[in-house]
């Protein structure tokens, strides 16, 4: 059994919108009678349905205050106040009754008619009727501004125009229980309507209105002329697109179906187009909120039937998808053997023709389970084609069905003329005829069946003309005076050309012509009373001439188009070997030497022929050497040689003697040079050639800083910024080719210079130097007994100095408190005399001083420093 979870009408909104209450409208009337007193006149009653949200701050629908503007025109005619005069009442979504629900959601509405009988002239042109109100619910999501909107419901009382002669009352839409409608879910929602009349209804989306000031907390009275603003609708939503594009309506049944939107309040609003004896005459609206929640549901959902008529595979789909369903069970009805897990969306082929009912049962959290079937007719073979026969608007048009089916027969036809301006442009006979009111474009369609249930639609553009379809080969042509020339014209009816002169066979589709001077011939032809007429002028010349242009001098490998002077209609091109070249009137040739070409040129039997020649002289030459690269500050020569006249470098920057081939160049970036030569003897055309000298940048090398070791204590050099290195000199080092070697000077070196060279694998590189004074102690760290921070530049900071020292571990200051006023381990940083933005005072401070050799040894002191102002 299958699970229905749409109950439709209007869907509201639970959030809670202060005095933004009213949740949509529908503005209807009863015509009651003529009026008795004056037969001149008609009686209406005249109704507002209003829907309030439950859970509202706003006023109450008891309170709530209707009056209607009667418009003739945009003029207003009249008011009326309309009393409400039902009870209201209150309509909630049971959600009790989707057991299978996930998440927690909620619908209430309340409702209200307000009415009043008016009596009214019968206007030639009717009425507009409208109701203009300030509060619709808060939150909108399909507007551009969601808050404080308006509303204005309209509806539309026909005149004497639009119907003479009768009376009309409009419909009005279904009024059903609440629905659930969850985000991004399948949903259907009828809503379709009731005629009292019985006229056809057509449906469709279309723009809702608002009121003006609807911003503001009390209704808007009628204004003097008819206001009809459409809501500011926000992207990608329209009027017509109210719920997205995956949202439509069925414009015969008023059903809304599709996938629902993301969560939100959206302003929908549906028009219904009354018919009457095959014409419009009248338009009626219905403007509701629906509310779209964040909400699932478990559920099998299959359709009616499935008619599978092209093979013998089904694909079967649960219509309505969840995250929340765990299981699928399958049974295509076929074996005893075909019951097994799958998913949402499977396929199965059938080993024959039948009926066959598959099954499908979900289940989801909670025990909960959804089951439902379908009917599934396999009979392939039916195939759907019609033809369409006719001649112009003034006589019927013949639409013969061509459908054929192998395991049945064609036993349905619904055809559609796409007659625009009536609805009885339909039959439902296998072969039709019709015949169209005025010449225009049609849409076709053909819903075409068979005995087994297959079914299929097919449309196809028709263009209905004023007169029959006249299709001539050509307007005008060219011939000579000794040729006869065939005209074959692919139409159907009664053919008569004229003149009758030099022609056979004047009332046929083809024609033979053979005029001596230029003629213009009409044909004509007539079918079944519609008539065509075209002309064809027949151009006669007594002979020909071709010339095929002066001889021509171009550039070796350089195309050239050939352009010949003719009225000629057949071409030939051959070369001084006999060769074919082209039967184009004007070809490209691309000659490799001195060619003569030769051109043969035709109208029918007459002739004529040329020759032109054409002289290739080769291009100029410039030739450069390879692509280089050379180091940042270097320079290099370039060398050119070419064959021509002259020749130009550019771009000439940083260019030594630009006149010559030979030129220096000192780029101080990756720079292309261009060597260009032209010639004044031969090709006039500039030909260029190009190097790319790339710059490549020196390296930068850091040796490190200066430093003082004690004698024969080992030093640890480490250069950086390269990728291959050489120390000089030697003296002391334990590999010069690495980065980092090591240092070891005995005590008869007092210090020494060290320069290191780099490159990153290339002809570029880089040096730097570090200086090492040799100390013939051990290790140590000074500290200075004193030290006069006055900024004179001479003793200003209190500093250590480290002897062998590779690393300072910390270096520390206290005032006669033990307060640290200073502290570091960068060897090179001391005390400038200030602490916490002050000058310290005249005094002595205490120091701590640690620090590691090239050995690893601890080296310690700790002592005084006097600070003099």
């Amino acid at each position: 059994m299958k699970i229905y979870w749409l109950l439709l009408l209007m869907v509201l909104s639970s959030t809670c919108s202060f005095a933004r209450h009213i949740a949509g409208g529908e503005l209807y009337y009863t015509y009651t009678g003529p009026d008795p007193s004056n037969a001149a006149n008609s009686v209406y009653t005249i109704t507002l349905r209003l829907f309030r949200e439950c859970n509202s701050s706003g006023p109450t629908l008891e309170s709530e205050q209707a009056t209607v503007g009667i418009y003739e025109g945009d003029i207003l005619f009249r008011t009326l106040p309309l009393p409400r005069v039902s009870d209201v009442n209150t309509i909630s979504l049971n959600t009790a009754s989707f057991p299978c629900l996930v998440g927690n959601v909620g619908a209430c509405y309340q409702v209200a008619l307000y009415s009043a009988t008016i009596v009214l002239p019968n206007s030639p042109i009717g009425y507009t009727l409208s109701r203009l109100g300030c509060c619709r619910v808060d939150f909108i999501s399909n507007l551009s501004v969601p808050t404080s909107v308006g509303s204005n419901y309209v509806t539309k009382i026909p005149g004497r125009i639009a119907l003479a002669g009768g009376t009309n009352s409009s419909p009005q839409f279904n009024v059903k229980d609440t629905a659930l409608i969850c985000s991004q879910k399948r949903f259907t929602l009828d809503f379709g309507a009731i005629d009292p009349d019985s006229d056809s209804l057509t449906y469709s989306f279309c723009d809702a209105f608002t009121s003006p000031g609807g911003g503001g907390g009390t209704n808007t009275q009628p204004p003097n002329t008819l206001s009809q603003i459409p809501l500011p609708y926000r992207a990608p939503y329209s009027g017509s697109e109210p719920l997205g594009s995956a949202v439509s309506i069925d414009p015969a049944t008023g059903v809304i179906s599709g996938i629902a939107p993301p969560p939100g309040n959206y302003v929908v609003n549906v028009c219904i187009t009354e018919w009457r004896n095959g014409r419009p005459f009248a338009e009626h609206r219905k403007d509701f909120i629906m509310a779209v929640q964040g909400c699932d549901f478990i559920e099998a959902n299959l359709p009616d039937k499935i008619i599978q008529c092209d093979n013998f595979t089904v694909l079967f789909e649960n219509q309505s998808s969840s995250s929340a369903i765990t299981n699928y069970v399958w049974n295509f009805g076929d074996s005893l053997n075909n019951t097994y897990p799958q998913s949402g969306s499977v396929q199965h082929t059938y080993k024959d023709t039948g009926v066959y009912k598959a099954l499908l049962s979900v289940t989801g959290p909670k025990g909960c389970i959804g089951t439902d079937s379908v009917e599934v007719r396999v009979f392939p073979g039916f195939k759907s084609a019609f033809n369409i026969g006719g001649s112009c608007f003034l006589n019927p048009y013949i639409f013969s069905d061509l459908s054929s089916s192998v395991y049945g027969s064609v036993n349905f036809w619904k055809w559609n003329f796409g007659d625009e301006s009536v609805l009885n442009d339909t039959s439902r006979i296998k072969n039709a005829s019709y015949k169209y009111q005025t010449p225009s474009l049609k849409t076709v369609q053909l819903i075409v069946g068979d005995s087994k249930g297959c079914i299929d639609t097919l449309t196809r553009a028709l263009s209905v003309s004023e007169k029959p379809l006249l299709q001539v080969p050509f307007k005008d042509t060219l011939i000579c005076s000794i040729d006869s020339l065939p005209i074959n014209v692919n139409s159907a009816g009664i053919f008569n050309w004229e003149p009758n002169i030099n022609i056979s066979n004047t009332n046929t589709a083809n024609v033979l012509v053979y005029p001596k001077d230029t003629t213009k011939y009409i044909v004509s032809i007539n079918n079944n009373g519609c008539i065509s007429k075209d002309t064809i002028t027949v151009n006669v010349l007594p002979f020909i001439k071709v010339t095929a242009g002066l001889d021509s001098t171009i550039c070796l490998s350089d195309t050239i188009q050939l352009r010949v002077k003719s009225d000629a209609l057949q071409y030939r091109w051959t070369n001084q070997l006999n060769e074919t070249i082209s039967s184009f009137k004007n070809p490209f040739v691309k000659p490799t030497g001195n060619t003569t070409y030769f051109v043969t040129a035709n109208l029918g039997k007459c002739q004529d022929k040329d020759s032109i020649t054409i002289t290739t002289v080769p291009y100029p030459i410039a030739n450069l050497q390879n692509d280089t690269l050379i180091c940042f500050g270097n320079r290099v020569q370039l060398n050119g040689s070419i064959t021509g006249a002259s020749f130009q470098w550019f771009p000439s920057l940083n260019m030594f003697n630009a006149g010559s081939l030979q030129p220096l160049v000192a780029p101080s970036k990756t720079t292309r040079y261009f060597l260009s030569v032209v010639d004044t003897l031969g090709c006039p055309k500039t030909v260029t050639d190009s190097i790319l000298v790339q710059v490549a940048p020196k390296p930068i090398i850091l040796a490190g800083n200066d430093t003082v070791v004690s004698s024969n204590q080992p030093l640890q050099l480490n250069a950086r910024g390269g990728e291959f290195y050489q120390w000089f000199p030697i003296t002391g080092l334990s590999d010069p080719s690495i980065a980092n070697p090591i240092a070891q000077l005995g005590s008869t070196i007092d210090s020494i210079v060290y320069r290191v060279r780099s490159d990153n694998g290339n002809s570029c590189y880089g040096e730097d130097f570090i200086k090492v004074l040799v100390y013939n102690g051990g290790p140590d760290i000074y500290i200075l007994s004193g030290f006069t921070p006055n900024g004179d530049g001479k003793n200003d900071v209190l500093r250590p100095i480290p002897i062998g020292i590779a690393q300072l571990n910390y270096f520390t200051l206290y005032n006669r408190w033990g307060q640290i006023i200073f502290s570091t381990n960068e060897i090179s940083k001391g005390w400038n005399g200030i602490f916490n933005g002050e000058q310290q005072p005249t005094g002595t401070y205490i120091f701590q001083a640690e620090g590691k050799d090239f050995t690893g040894k601890i080296i310690y002191k700790k002592g005084t420093a006097v600070l003099i102002r």
